[in-house]
């Protein structure tokens, strides 16, 4: 198993690791990671953090579409919460931003790593990590982030995912990104229906042919609403979701991934058994 560099240090992914999300927001998707204030998101870490979480992955725009938020008032909400938490806590922190900029100033608050749901779009960003030695995650995603578009259809979404990869990681390291310091994930709920997601989940592990650590978020998605309410339009709401969230994780665990970005303990405690599971699979 590959491991993930980081600004400060290594991960070792011989078994995987648990990202507690921390919201520094009023509108999130979910309503129960809701920080809001820089202070409150220090606190929520913190409780992450005492739960037995390995890493934070911190925020201050919600994903969902929306008008664009100025860096500064992203960057004002995120890097202090940033720099408490590395702080409170001592673990790892990611930023949870596409902008270069705020990922700069989120790096110099302290975050080791850049969580990035546009998968580079700008270019500027891979120098960033580049000249930082932070990691970065790339998410499949087909247009900008925070716009609406239908949701495109594909023959293979798996070997789509192949491809696209493939090219954002050549990207990558053409502007100087090393490798190790790349994690991939396959963006469920983000230009990928609920047919095609399913699909990825289930063929997880042939992504593992990119070489580089699958970092999974799946906590609460729509696509875990849709499928216990029957439709896109009747699927259940966030707050309805944490079972299957840890059903959904135990399984993505059997299937290769190594990073999992998780609201919940719950879905912490399936994780680390069903790695537990598959650590022991080659015992005779």
């Amino acid at each position: 198993m590959p491991c993930w560099k980081l600004a400060d240090r290594s991960l070792e992914l011989d078994r995987p690791l648990a990202a507690g999300i921390v919201n520094v927001t009023d509108d999130s998707m979910y309503a129960g990671a809701r920080s809001g204030t820089a202070e409150q998101a220090v606190a929520d870490g913190e409780r992450l953090a005492g739960e037995g979480f390995e890493m934070l992955d911190v925020g201050a725009v919600a994903a969902r579409s929306g008008p664009p938020v100025p860096p500064a008032e992203e960057a004002a909400k995120l890097a202090p919460a940033i720099a408490g938490l590395v702080e409170r806590t001592g673990l790892p922190v990611s930023a949870d931003t596409f902008s270069t900029e705020v990922a700069a100033a989120a790096l110099g608050a302290g975050a080791v790593a850049i969580n990035d749901i546009s998968g580079g779009r700008d270019p500027a960003l891979f120098e960033l990590a580049a000249e930082s030695g932070a990691g970065l995650v790339l998410m499949h995603i087909e247009g900008p982030p925070r716009e609406d578009r239908p949701t495109p259809r594909f023959p293979d979404p798996v070997d789509h995912l192949k491809g696209w990869f493939a090219e954002r990681i050549e990207a990558a390291l053409a502007r100087g990104v090393a490798a190790e310091q790349l994690a991939l994930d396959p963006g469920i709920d983000f230009d990928l229906g609920v047919g095609d997601g399913l699909e990825v989940l289930r063929r997880l592990g042939e992504l593992g042919s990119l070489g580089r650590p699958l970092y999974v978020s799946l906590s609460r998605k729509d696509l875990l609403g849709a499928v216990l309410g029957g439709s896109w339009d009747a699927r259940l709401r966030p707050d309805q979701r944490e079972w299957a969230t840890c059903a959904a994780t135990a399984l993505a665990v059997t299937r290769g991934g190594a990073i999992h970005r998780l609201h919940d303990a719950s879905a912490l405690q399936a994780m680390r058994i069903a790695g537990a599971v598959v650590a022991g699979a080659g015992r005779g």
